[in-house]
C-alpha cells in the first residue's frame, strides 16, 4: 500500500485532514495503527485547547421503549454544529448506548461504540475534527415493566434527536389506546407547563423559600399592614405551589380543568403517573 493509499485510508478511519494524515503516517513510518494513536494525541491536545470556551446549544436524543426510557444530553457551542452529520451520527449511537447503561455517565464513556473506540476517544476525534468543545451533560432512565412510558420531542432535528424532550411513566395495567393518548399528551403538557414536581409537597425546598423570599421582599415596601401583607404572602405561595406541581397544572389542552381532573375523568382505577423527566437545550 503506497502512502498516499494509507493517508486516505488514515482519513476515513478518522477523519482527520489529509495534511495531518500525511505527517502522522510519515511520523509513524507508515504504520496506520501507530499514526492513528498520533492523531489521537494531537486530538487531545486540540481538543484540551477548547475545553474552556462555553457550550450553550446541542441536542437532547431519547433512545429505548414503553418499557424503559432513556435520554441523553449533549452540548456543544453552536446550533450550526448541532445539525453537523458527524455530531448527529455520534449522539444517535451514543443514545443508544446510554439506554443500555442506564444514564451511567462515567461507564458510558468507557462503552465501545461500532468502530471499535471508546465513547470517550470517540468524543474526543469528534472534538478534534469539528472544531468545537462538545460535553455530555444531563442523562435519565426512566424503567416501568408495570406500566406505560411515552415521550415528547420538541424542536426536532432529525428523528429522536431534539431541543426539548420529556419522559412520562404511568403506573397501570391498563395498555389501551387511551392510556397511549394520554400518556403522549401529557407529555405535551409537561414540555408547555414546565412543572417542578408532581405534586406541590414533592416541590425542592430550596425552590419554594427562595419563591417566599421574592414574595416576602415585593410586599415589604407595600405599605400594607402586617396581618393582611401576611395573608397575601400565603395566597402568592399556594399559588406558584398549585401552578408549579403537575396535578394542579391547568391542562394545556383544557385549561378550565387541572391535571388531577383529566386523570380521574378517564376512570382507570389503577392509573397513577409514576414520575416525569423534561430537559431542555440553554435551561
Amino acid at each position: 500500500m503506497s502512502d498516499i493509499e494509507k493517508v486516505k485510508k488514515l482519513r476515513e478511519a478518522t477523519g482527520a485532514g489529509f495534511k495531518d494524515c500525511n505527517l502522522a503516517i510519515k511520523e509513524s513510518n507508515g504504520d496506520l495503527d501507530k499514526a492513528i494513536e498520533i492523531l489521537r494525541v494531537k486530538g487531545i491536545s486540540k481538543a484540551s485547547k477548547k475545553m474552556s470556551r462555553d457550550t450553550k446549544e446541542g441536542v437532547v436524543v431519547v433512545s429505548g421503549d414503553e418499557t424503559k426510557t432513556s435520554v441523553i444530553e449533549v452540548n456543544c457551542e453552536t446550533d450550526f454544529v448541532a445539525k453537523n452529520d458527524d455530531f448527529i451520527f455520534f449522539v444517535k449511537e451514543l443514545s443508544d448506548l446510554n439506554n443500555e447503561n442506564n444514564s451511567n455517565i462515567e461507564e458510558l464513556k468507557a462503552v465501545k461504540m461500532k468502530n471499535g473506540l471508546t465513547v470517550e476517544d470517540n468524543l474526543v476525534a469528534l472534538i478534534a475534527k469539528i472544531g468545537e468543545k462538545i460535553t455530555i451533560g444531563k442523562a435519565k432512565t426512566i424503567k416501568n415493566s408495570d406500566g406505560v412510558n411515552n415521550h415528547y420531542l420538541h424542536t426536532v432535528i432529525k428523528d429522536n434527536v431534539a431541543k426539548l424532550a420529556v419522559m412520562v411513566s404511568l403506573d397501570t395495567k391498563d395498555n389501551s389506546e387511551i392510556v397511549k393518548t394520554f400518556s403522549k399528551q401529557l407529555s405535551m403538557h409537561i414540555a408547555a407547563s414546565n412543572p417542578l414536581a408532581l405534586e406541590s409537597s414533592s416541590i425542592d425546598q430550596a425552590i419554594i423559600d427562595k419563591e417566599q423570599e421574592l414574595v416576602t421582599e415585593e410586599l415589604k415596601n407595600s405599605g400594607k399592614p402586617d396581618d393582611i401583607a401576611k395573608k397575601i404572602s400565603l395566597g402568592k405561595m399556594n399559588k406558584f405551589k398549585e401552578e408549579n406541581a403537575l396535578l394542579t397544572q391547568a391542562w394545556v389542552m383544557e385549561p378550565k380543568k387541572k391535571v388531577q381532573d383529566v386523570l380521574k375523568e378517564l376512570s382507570i382505577a389503577d392509573l397513577k403517573i409514576k414520575e416525569f423527566y423534561r430537559i431542555k437545550i440553554g435551561e
